[in-house]
């Protein structure tokens, strides 16, 4: 299902339904106190979308698992963004539960099918990492955990999501993603009635600690085939860019242009570099034209043509990866190859890759950011200027300092 319709959903029948479930609760509580549990036995995640921001959570899965062990953690997931949990390998695959959102008729009833599971498991506590989507806030109301943190709207500062939350938090656009989610564990040792206010000290921006790594068979074989596609089996040093994002947010796209002059001049400047650009199978038509362009053996597209884990396979190959603001940038930061992220529309201080491999780009210009969990990442810019003040020189003088002479 397309980004933009989930979107429509979560707004035209998301935002009633939190309405309904908000009376709902305020009825309860008038004649039921509900309490929390003296101590936590089991703790579930909630985070749909987006397998960047999946990995910049490895800190806080850490402290929850510190806290009820691996065997009692949960996630809740959309099907197609699994695949990053199984690679960081922080909880046990079957306490991984996910929803098809394949289409309308998948995704509802995935929907009944996992709050059922999530009910009969008993789970004590929930915490909604979605910022301020409608659809995983009304996932973590029905879950049945007594204990429920997410982020909630105090003075109609961000989109309505309902008072759903028993430990209702206040979103801060000054810390970075990865400190907000383990802050969010830390908000389970929090009397709810505190809340937003939270009187300890905010966590440390930590270093990823989970790692991917491949077996060597698996990498040998999938290095075989890289081969073939490559014309030669002496492909370093190896660039891999990955030049558009997804539809969730086209404005964090480097104009094509730039990467086809990146190319050009990359492939002139190292005689033995080799030039892989990597994507789904929507993005091989546009791929093939900057390839063409380029118009060099040494130059070639992988799109459409690696599944993640062989793509997780080619970051263990390559040198330097050069994205825009995108999964990739993270999904890298689990391999040590260098990777090289183009920040526009977002900003890095919340959501950079972690880590010393990474290295951003960002204009830093008056209108960027201009888009947040504040306005559901809706921007009304229409000219991405601050992508394009990005020049070729500085990612190609970037790339020299990281490529291997």
């Amino acid at each position: 299902m397309k980004i933009k319709t989930m979107r429509l959903i979560d707004h035209w029948v998301g935002r009633p339904i939190c309405f309904v479930l908000t009376v709902v609760n305020k009825l309860i509580g008038i004649f039921v106190t509900p309490k929390a549990p003296a101590k936590f036995n089991s703790i579930l995640f909630i985070k749909l979308a987006e397998q960047g921001a999946t990995v910049l959570a490895d800190s806080a899965i850490r402290k929850a698992i510190e806290m009820v062990g691996k065997e009692n953690v949960y996630f809740l997931v959309f099907k197609q963004n699994r695949f990053i949990l199984d690679v960081m390998n922080l909880i046990p695959a079957k306490n991984v539960l996910t929803i098809d959102e394949k289409n309308i008729f998948s995704l509802f009833f995935g929907t009944i099918s996992s709050i059922l599971s999530i009910r009969r498991m008993r789970i004590d506590a929930a915490i909604n990492f979605e910022f301020f989507a409608r659809f995983s806030a009304i996932l973590t109301y029905l879950s049945g955990a007594k204990v429920r943190v997410g982020f909630h709207t105090f003075a109609d500062e961000s989109p309505y999501v309902g008072d759903l939350m028993t430990h209702r938090m206040s979103y801060n656009p000054h810390l970075h993603t990865s400190q907000t989610f383990e802050t969010m564990v830390d908000a389970l040792t929090l009397p709810a009635e505190e809340m937003p206010r939270m009187n300890i000290e905010a966590p440390e921006l930590k270093a990823i600690e989970s790692k991917f790594v491949p077996e060597q068979q698996e990498l040998s074989e999938f290095k075989t085939l890289f081969e073939k596609e490559a014309q030669t089996n002496n492909f370093s040093p190896l660039i891999l860019i990955n030049a558009n994002a997804s539809d969730m947010l086209p404005l964090r796209r480097w104009p094509t242009e730039r990467y086809e002059e990146l190319a050009k001049r990359l492939i002139e400047k190292f005689p033995s570099l080799h030039i892989a650009f990597t994507g789904s199978s929507e993005e091989t038509e546009k791929a093939m034209q900057i390839v063409n362009a380029v118009n060099s053996q040494r130059c070639f597209s992988m799109t459409g043509k690696t599944t993640l884990k062989q793509l997780m396979l080619l970051y263990c190959l390559a040198d330097v990866l050069i994205t825009n603001d995108s999964g990739p940038a993270h999904f890298a930061a689990l391999t040590d190859i260098q990777v090289i992220t183009l920040f526009g529309p977002e900003t890095p201080k919340l959501f950079g890759a972690i880590g010393e491999r990474s290295h951003i780009l960002w204009k830093n210009i008056p209108c960027s950011p201009c888009v947040s969990a504040y306005n559901n990442r809706n921007s009304v810019c229409e000219d991405n200027v601050c992508m394009q003040r990005i020049s070729v020189d500085e990612v190609f003088d970037l790339v020299c300092q990281l490529c291997p002479q």
